[in-house]
Formats: structure tokens, sequence, C-alpha cells
């Protein structure tokens, strides 16, 4: 379903971008709302009801909580209705299965589970209706009184299926608004470009190495093998993600919008705090207004901002999936910030860079697996293993065989989660203007050349967070 909507993605997106630009400006967001809708049927014909529901539903609570917003009763009452169907919603397709099983597993009753497929980019678009009901109840923005441009900002498909996570009150004017250039128009084309070659060359090749280590019989697992893998694996998942975020803000370029950085380089991080501030950003500033601040932030004394975010990251994890797994790395990392926060934090301060940089990596890095295994029986083992127990000891031929192959891979993703390559560009730019200004297609068309030519010949694709 991902990959043919992909596919898609790349066969009609010169059509849609020309039509775009081709047709008046007040046609932009009716025709970006049905390209969209037609985006996300071509990978899941029967939720596009779900999408067009959600939509319809998110801009009509708009308009009611507009109509009776000084009546302070009636407003809360629209806006936890809103709340009540979004996250229904969301529970219902995304948590079904997973409470069910748990009502089994405590009680036996032996309830049929749905085993419905999880549509795509729920997680997404159902956050950013509730980010606009809210928006507009605390008078934060004004009211979207379009139905199709609010369609355009729900569904809009660069961002659709994995984020970054657009809250309506940043593009609000934009949808209104925007202005399209030949200048903007290139720098997203060579963003898109950038993103689809960290996807492409570097997260998919990655993930073989992860793959290969993943797959290693119990007995033959060492301690190196297991480091190797799981460091691949951080690797893979920041490529990835990283990666599409940045098509998805480059498509928004060529489209007008301006969609917030979701990524700051998180592994060059010195604390677990910075590490949250760089990862994923749209997420973290998601639940920091709608959820951390809401319930009074650090406002209320230690204990309170203990609880307010033990209730945010128990959100966080639960966020990323329906397995304890993603609760209990969710838990993981309130409890490393809130030691960060309350005990070591000052220490950490006066550490040398290098000791901090080893201990967020040493923390990251650790957590992956927590992330990675849903099953807790898998888990056990390869903790193990990153303990110094590995069954294999600490290293043997096949991870010595295996780092050989992609060590090449792997020396460019080191240095690609480091912002050198853009600082030596830059400095390029500024040496040798001319000389720069020739390159500059030149390495954008070969790089789109060979992004596509490997995704055209490859038949392992994964897009990690699409199932999110």
């Amino acid at each position: 379903m991902v990959f043919s909507s992909i596919l898609f993605l790349f066969t009609f997106l010169p059509a849609v971008l020309a039509a775009y630009h081709i047709v008046p400006k007040g046609w932009r967001n009716p025709l970006l709302f049905f390209v969209s809708l037609i985006f996300y049927a071509w990978g899941e014909p029967v939720y596009v009801i779900l999408m067009v529901f959600t939509t319809v539903f998110g801009w009509f609570t708009g308009i009611m909580l507009e109509r009776w917003g000084d009546d302070p009763k009636k407003a809360k009452g629209i806006l936890a209705l809103s709340v009540v169907v979004n996250l229904g919603i969301l529970g219902f397709f995304k948590y079904g299965n997973f409470i069910v099983a748990n009502i089994n597993g405590l009680t036996g009753w032996g309830i049929t589970e749905f085993n419905l497929p999880l549509p795509l980019g729920i997680s997404f678009y159902t956050f950013q209706t509730m980010s606009y009901t809210i928006d507009v109840y605390r008078r934060h923005t004004p009211v979207q009184p379009n139905v199709l441009s609010f369609g355009a900002y729900v569904a809009l498909f660069p961002q659709l299926i994995a984020g970054p996570i657009v809250r309506y009150n940043t593009i609000a004017q934009q949808l209104d608004y925007r202005e399209e250039t030949l200048e903007l128009f290139g720098r997203g084309a060579g963003l898109f470009t950038v993103g689809l070659a960290k996807k492409v060359l570097l997260a998919n090749n990655i993930g073989l190495f992860w793959d290969s280590i993943k797959a290693l019989p119990s007995g033959e697992m060492t301690v190196l093998a297991a480091w190797c893998g799981i460091v691949a694996f951080g690797f893979q998942l920041y490529f990835d993600f990283s990666g599409y975020s940045d098509m998805a803000i480059g498509l928004g370029w060529m489209l007008g919008f301006h969609f917030e950085r979701n990524f700051n380089y998180p592994y060059i991080s010195r604390s677990i705090t910075e590490f949250w501030r760089r990862w994923h950003i749209s997420l973290s500033t998601w639940f920091r207004e709608y959820l951390y601040i809401p319930l009074g932030g650090s406002r209320q004394g230690k204990g309170r901002t203990i609880f307010n975010l033990f209730v945010v990251w128990t959100a966080t994890g639960f966020w990323h999936g329906a397995s304890w797994n993603y609760v209990l790395w969710g838990l993981y990392y309130f409890v490393f910030l809130i030691a960060e926060k309350f005990l070591w934090g000052g220490l950490l301060e006066r550490s040398p860079k290098l000791l901090r940089h080893v201990y967020t990596l040493l923390i990251v890095m650790t957590g992956w697996a927590l992330f990675v295994f849903e099953d807790m029986g898998s888990l056990g083992p390869f903790l193990q293993a990153l303990g110094g127990q590995a069954v294999g000891g600490w290293a043997n031929q096949p991870i010595l065989y295996y780092l050989n192959s992609w060590s090449l891979t792997l020396l460019a993703a080191m240095v690609g989660i480091t912002p050198l390559a853009k600082t030596v560009y830059g400095r390029l730019v500024v040496k040798y203007p001319g000389l720069m200004n020739v390159m500059q297609p030149v390495l954008m068309l070969a790089g789109l050349l060979l992004s596509v030519a490997y995704l055209v010949d490859s038949s392992y694709n994964p897009f990690l967070y699409f199932r999110f």
C-alpha cells in the first residue's frame, strides 16, 4: 500500500506540479486537496472515506467554535467532542487490536481481534486536525471558512503519510496567501533530492546491514555485532525519517509552503535533553504545546513537573506504536530527562564535550533496542549482548565480514549525521560561486537519477515511519 502511493507520487508529480502552477491561485487549494485524496486512495482506497470524514468534521468543529466561542460551556463541549472523536478514531484503528489482545491475555475471554490495517499517516493527520481545533478554541488562529482549503491542510500529500506534523497556526496565512517563486521552487527541488538520496542511498543500504545482523543465529550474536547492528538501525531510522521530512519540506517549498524543520543533526547532541530538541522536532513541539503546557508544564513545583513529564513520555512512547516496548522506550527517556533536569544536569554541563557526546550516544543507541524489538523475548538477549554478555563472545568472522562489506556505507552515514558536508558545501559556494552555480544542478540531477535508478532496481524499500 505504501509503495503504490510512492510510485504514484513519482509517476504523477511532474504533472501535478505543472498543473498547480498553471491554474489560478484560487484553484490551487482545491487542486491540492483533490490530488492528496487520490494519492492517499492509491494506496488505501477504503480509508479515503476516513480522511474525508476527519477533514469535514475538523472543519465543522472550527465553524462551531467560532459561532459559540463566547459561551465557555459550549466551547469546551465542542472542543471535548473534537478531541474524543479524533482520539477515538486513532485509538480504534491503531490500538484496537492491542487493547483486545491485552484483555484476552488478562481474562482469557477470547475476544476476536479487529485485524484492520493501519491507515497510512493516521497519527500525523489526527494530531494536525486536533491542533487546529485547539488553536481555534484558544483563539490563537482564525477559523478556516473554506472546507477545501482546510482539506488541503489536513491531506496535504507531501507530508501526509510520514510528517512532519504541521500545526495549523504555522501555515494558516499560507493557506490563504503564499508566494511561489522560481528560486523557492529550485531550493525545494534541491532539498527534495537530498532527502530522496538520504532515504534511498543511505537508509536502505544501512537497513540491509541491520537486517543481516538481526538475522544472525543467537549463537553467532557477538557484542560487536549487537553494537554495530543497533548503530546501523539508528542510522537507518534517522536517514529514513529525516530523508522523508526533507522531501516533504522540499515539496512544500515547491508549492509555496514553508514547513518547520523536523531534524537538526540530533546525533551531535551532548545530552538527552538536547537530543529531543533536535529529533522529530514537530512531535516534541506538539506534545509540549498541547499536552505538557496545558498540564502545567514546570510551573507547579517539582512533583507536578515529574508527573507531567511522565504523562508526556508515556504518550510519546504509545504514539509510536501499539506495543509495550514503545511505552517502555518512552519511559526510558522519561527517566533520563528527569535525571538530567534534577540530578546530574549540572555535572553534565561541566563535563568534557566528548564525554557528554559519548554519554548521549550510548543512551540513544541502547534506547533504539527498546524501540525496534516488539518481542520482549528477543529484546532481553540483545540487551545482554549490548551489555557485554553475548553468546558468541566479543567478535567473530561474520561480523568482521559485514563490517568490511558495508564499511563505505557506514562511513558515508557517519559523515551524513553531522553538519560536515553542509559546512564544506557552504564554504565552496562562498569560495567558488561560479563553479558551484554550475555544479549544483549537475549534482542535483546526478543524485536524483542515481536515487531513482536504485529505487527501481531494488526490491528493498521500507519506509519505517509510515507505520506510525
